[in-house]
């Protein structure tokens, strides 16, 4: 995911969390639509905007992918990724 749809995701998911406590929902139910609420309205104030839309953004490239390649460039293929902690 690039960084404008991850923005969007996370502005998405701040303000449904801010939803669910000052309106105090509860319950699954009730939760899941206030969660689809909030994105249907992040979603059209994207398309009002004129923005592009999340499944028309491109495909990030994967980490991974680049790292190799980037082993490969420089001449350490032989070097293992570096692993996460």
């Amino acid at each position: 995911m690039g960084s404008t749809e991850l923005a969007a995701n996370l502005f998405r998911a701040t303000q449904a969390e801010e939803k669910l406590r000052r309106d105090e929902v509860k319950g699954k139910d009730a939760a899941n639509r206030t969660h689809r609420e909030v994105g249907a309205k992040v979603r059209k104030t994207i398309q009002e905007l004129g923005g592009t839309m999340p499944e028309e953004l491109p495909v990030a490239k994967s980490i991974k992918k680049i790292e190799t390649k980037e082993r490969k460039r420089i001449g350490n293929k032989d070097v293992p990724a570096k692993k996460e902690k």
